[in-house]
């Protein structure tokens, strides 16, 4: 009862929060302010009360509740994979997987170049191992933050259009390059060199996370040809996802080298298929949307009760910590402009690419915990490092990636025609008595107020292109 009642409230006080940015204007997406009452319901605020129900009292809580953000990265990487559409890689296809390719790669070097001469400032500090794996980790980037910008603002143009394939691609990249890394820097540590676990087990996962999706995609669509009900179809959907996500956690060994699946790989190609094969997938996406806005909701919440403050206690984390953000954020941004230049992207999505590549959560950190094999020393830092990043990267990067979408021109200003919709209803409330003249007057002045922000993001859109 306690994990029902402490979910209930992280996810009211999520809520709260945004009503909160609204009431003060704060112009900041829904994402910061679950991520804000994730902290507030966390172990470093309500949960220092040690009263069961209010707030997580410790982080073990929040772990314990790991079905619903495994859920959640299953639907996220879902609606991901229903943005492949055939018809539309064949234009920007190509673009999408240089660029994906590119700036993963560009972020994974300058993070390794930067650490490892870091390291000669603090050895005791840093190992080679260490910074070999961070830099890997550097490669990921979060899909669940920038789809909940997209979705929130309804972005829609050049720069959204590859943004969702390129997110997509960037975890496929990440895992590679960190399978890869994490064997390099564990036969630096065993002095045995494991080619089985730096090459053969990284291509197994990914090639068998595409093919299981691929499976899964084909049997959900020959399945909703047996219903005819949209409700009925929408549960098949929701129950397909949750079963393919339970699947994806399966692991285990053949001849010695063992088989692994990624979930966010094997839910994006069951979206891939799906949309692609089954005529019925649009209708059926827009209604999941809607019931999935508040697991969404919940997942940032127990994402923000997740973040440790403890780690802001040790200035080598610190001092590591701010090299590793600049680092990776510098080769984001270089390797999306390089590679969009070379590809011949719009001015638009060269210039505001690789802002909105920054978010990093959910992924880095489960490299975080293999990385944990590698030693005690090594293991604690990583994670500690990772945990500060994703601190920073989480309560900033949603904005950031609003701001770029905004300046590119995908984030347009509401429509004057919707809010004249809002009060002619606002009106027929009044005359029908069913809500107050004062109601009214509030709803005069946002609608004044929506006019005017309107009118700004026009001239501000209209100065930066």
């Amino acid at each position: 009862m306690e994990k029902m009642l402490a979910a209930a409230l992280a996810l009211l006080i999520g809520l709260l929060m945004t009503r909160v940015f609204k009431m003060f204007r704060l112009h900041l997406p829904d994402v910061t302010a679950f991520l804000l009452a994730g902290l507030i319901v966390g172990p470093h605020c309500l949960g220092l009360l040690g009263i069961e129900g209010v707030g997580f009292t410790s982080s073990e809580e929040v772990e314990n509740l790991s079905v619903i953000t495994n859920t959640a990265l299953g639907f996220i990487a879902f609606s991901i994979g229903n943005e492949f559409l055939l018809s539309q890689l064949k234009t920007i296809g190509k673009q999408a997987v240089i660029v994906g390719i590119f700036q993963a790669l560009a972020a994974t070097i300058l993070v390794d170049v930067a650490l490892i001469s870091l390291r000669f400032l603090m050895p005791d500090k840093l190992s080679l191992e260490a910074t070999i794996v961070l830099g890997a980790i550097a490669a990921a980037t979060a899909p669940a933050a920038t789809l909940m910008v997209v979705r929130q603002y309804k972005a829609k143009g050049k720069l959204t259009d590859i943004l969702l394939p390129v997110v997509a691609l960037d975890d496929a990249v990440g895992l590679a390059v960190f399978a890869i890394s994490f064997g390099i820097a564990n036969s630096l540590v065993t002095g045995k060199t494991d080619l089985v676990g730096i090459i053969v087990e990284p291509l197994i996962e990914i090639v068998a996370s595409l093919g299981l999706g691929c499976l899964m995609g084909w049997i959900l669509t020959m399945l909703e040809r047996a219903f005819f009900s949209n409700s009925n179809r929408l549960s098949l959907t929701i129950a397909f996802v949750v079963l393919t996500v339970a699947l994806s956690m399966i692991s285990f060994e053949i001849g010695g080298v063992k088989i692994s699946f990624s979930t966010l790989l094997v839910c994006m190609m069951l979206g891939t298929v799906f949309c692609n094969i089954c005529p019925l997938s649009h209708d059926l996406m827009e209604r999941a949307d809607k019931w999935t806005v508040p697991l969404f909701a919940l997942f940032f919440v127990l994402s923000g009760a997740e973040l440790e403050l403890d780690v802001l206690k040790d200035g080598a984390v610190i001092l590591v910590g701010v090299v590793y953000i600049l680092m990776r954020s510098l080769g984001k941004y270089i390797g999306a402009y390089m590679s969009c230049a070379a590809t011949k992207c719009e001015p638009t999505v060269k210039k505001y690419l690789g802002i909105t590549l920054l978010p990093q959560a959910g992924v880095a950190l489960g490299m975080c915990v293999t990385a944990a094999k590698l030693g005690t020393a090594d293991g604690v830092l990583i994670k500690n490092i990772i945990l500060f990043s994703v601190l920073i990267y989480e309560l900033f990067g949603p904005l950031l990636t609003k701001w770029a979408l905004t300046k590119a021109g995908d984030i347009k200003p509401s429509s004057l025609d919707v809010t004249a919709r809002r009060m002619n209803k606002f009106q027929e409330a009044v005359d029908q008595k069913t809500v107050s003249k004062a109601s009214m007057k509030q709803a005069h002045r946002n609608i004044e107020w929506r006019k005017k922000k309107a009118e700004k993001m026009k001239r501000f859109q209209q100065r930066h292109r």
